[in-house]
């Protein structure tokens, strides 16, 4: 599979292709030129390629998969940087990505393993972190899904999980690795009654992770249950729809450095519920 980026004025030392780049076309090589910037990705099943046009050609640069490599410089990370509970560490963190505006920095990975040993993932959003001093029974990671989805029936099946949090403008990375359950009825009402009208409609609009004949299926659906709630704010929660909560036995920090040599720091819960840091090799 390739990409092919097309831009707008010069570029660097390339192959000179004029024609259709899918069709036939001519090669020449052309002199290091100034400045590319590109605008258009075009995918392509050969290579990976990156593209430039100019009035009457188009030039196309051959680039390695394999050699897309960037080096960490930001910051460090050492076991008396970290503070004793990972929760206020991972608050500290995350504070920070807030403050980078990073796009949608609660977005993590969720992994989970089906009852016949099958892993998937997906992206999710955080909604929600139960601290050790509110409750040490509720600590954890929330977030809010379809309990008939694919993931709710690996959880049901399984219920260790996986999170991560990759903060690449930061050079950062959380993983998390615990036991996950259901969080109360009460507060997944209370969630989802927070939640914008639209999002609750479409709640009971999708039929996650099932086969569907078509958008228009979900569309109409959608459009009739807005018809039906057109005059009340109040729309129910669905009983397959709720939150779950994952009590992290393992959180990593990692902190890209140079050369490939990551800070790791780790945390692991004893029998006795007291966190141990250790210093992971990259």
């Amino acid at each position: 599979m390739s990409d092919f980026y097309v831009s707008k004025g010069k570029n660097t030392e390339g192959v000179f292709l004029t024609g259709h780049p899918f069709l036939s076309f001519k090669l020449t090589t052309l002199k290091p030129l100034k400045s590319f910037k590109p605008i258009i990705k075009i995918t392509c099943l050969i290579d990976t390629y990156i593209c430039a046009s100019s009035p009457n050609t188009i030039l196309f640069m051959k680039v390695k998969i394999a050699d897309l490599r960037q080096d960490y410089l930001l910051a460090s990370l050492d076991v008396t940087d970290v503070n004793q509970n990972p929760f206020v560490q991972f608050e500290k963190w995350f504070s920070e990505a807030l403050k980078s505006e990073i796009l949608e920095p609660n977005a993590m990975t969720l992994a989970t393993v089906s009852k016949d040993g099958k892993p998937s993932a997906r992206v999710v959003l955080l909604k929600g972190v139960e601290y050790p001093h509110a409750d040490l029974e509720a600590e954890g990671f929330v977030f809010y899904s379809n309990y008939k989805s694919k993931k709710g029936e690996d959880m049901a099946a399984n219920p260790h999980a996986a999170l991560c949090f990759n903060w690449l403008d930061l050079q950062r990375q959380i993983r998390i690795e615990g036991v996950v359950s259901k969080v109360s009825e009460a507060v997944s009402t209370a969630y989802f009654d927070s939640r914008p009208k639209s999002s609750r409609i479409g709640a009971w609009s999708s039929p996650q992770s099932q086969i569907v004949p078509n958008r228009a299926f979900l569309e109409k659906k959608y459009l009739e249950l807005t018809e039906s709630y057109a005059h009340t704010e109040g729309v129910p929660r669905p009983a397959h729809w709720g939150g779950y909560i994952v009590k992290p036995t393992m959180i990593e920090f990692w902190q890209g450095r140079s050369s490939r040599l990551h800070d790791r720091m780790v945390y692991t819960k004893s029998e006795g519920g007291a966190w141990n840091i250790e210093r992971l090799a990259p």
